[in-house]
């Protein structure tokens, strides 16, 4: 097994940081085997990239802080010298490269990897993830931001907590089962005219719109027993407002869910 280990730092001023990026390129294992990439970024941006190479190339750009912090006492007349590298730390084994920043920085990463390459992606503030490009399976999560995944093959799950979710397929292989969630956000998800799905499409405050002829079922809804309440001595249930139905005889599992949002599910054109 064969292991990398990178860590990039560097210091300088803000502006020479941002005109100089960290950049790396980072050789897969192995080319011929399936290929997975795995970013988790506390403070930032994350974009990726399907090209048509090897290696993944990686830039990790610090955004800076927007304050300065007073001079301590104790500096006197000393010239102030701010750390501002990336952090960017790289490691890969297995076929799988991992990237990570400091988590006291905010940086954005733009990432380009080999078209057939799976990806998993956190972000949780200061960001948006965006994905375009590549096939395979797709698993992206935003905390504080929106999540937009263009042009893309194989099997998507995306959820942004407090942001939008966009996603637009070219094709869809396999039968993973597929998410598209946000708790305040739209879902805007494109799919192939031909896909065959079965989904599940919820929102509390909004509506569902689609110009995909589906079947429903409403016979589907089932009441639903909360069983916390019992351990209260209450007795509670409720319905569930997801709407169930099928897209060209159903197929792959899709399930659309926003509790603050809309739902559309359009058609991909020719």
């Amino acid at each position: 097994m064969r292991a990398l280990i990178v860590s990039v730092l560097a210091v300088g001023c803000a502006m020479a940081q941002d005109e100089n990026p960290d950049r790396l390129t980072v050789n897969f294992s192995d080319p011929s085997k399936p290929r997975l990439l795995k970013v988790d970024v506390l403070q930032g941006s994350i974009t990726v990239r399907g090209y048509n190479g090897k290696e993944a190339v990686i830039e990790a750009r610090n955004r800076g802080s927007r304050r300065t912090p007073p001079t301590p006492p104790a500096a006197g007349g000393l010239r102030r010298i701010t750390p501002s590298g990336s952090g960017l730390e790289v490691e890969e084994a297995n076929n799988v490269i991992k990237v990570e920043t400091g988590h006291m920085r905010t940086v954005d990463l733009v990432i380009q990897v080999p078209y057939e390459t799976s990806v998993k992606l956190e972000s949780t503030n200061a960001g948006n993830i965006e994905v375009e490009g590549v096939t395979g399976e797709i698993d992206v999560e935003n905390t504080n931001g929106n999540v937009t995944v263009r042009n893309v093959s194989g099997a998507v799950v995306a959820h942004a907590l407090n942001g939008r979710v966009v996603v637009v397929m070219d094709k869809v292989t396999g039968t993973k089962p597929m998410s598209f969630s946000s708790l305040n956000g739209d879902i805007d998800v494109t799919l192939p005219p031909d896909v065959k799905a079965r989904v599940k499409m919820k929102t509390d405050n909004g509506d569902i719109y689609t110009d995909f002829d589906v079947t429903l079922a409403p016979n589907d809804r089932k009441p639903v027993v909360d069983e916390t309440a019992g351990k209260r001595g209450r007795y509670r249930v409720r319905f569930d407002r997801a709407v169930y139905g099928t897209i060209n005889g159903g197929g792959t599992e899709m399930q659309f869910t926003t509790l603050n949002g809309r739902i559309y599910i359009r058609k991909k054109g020719q």
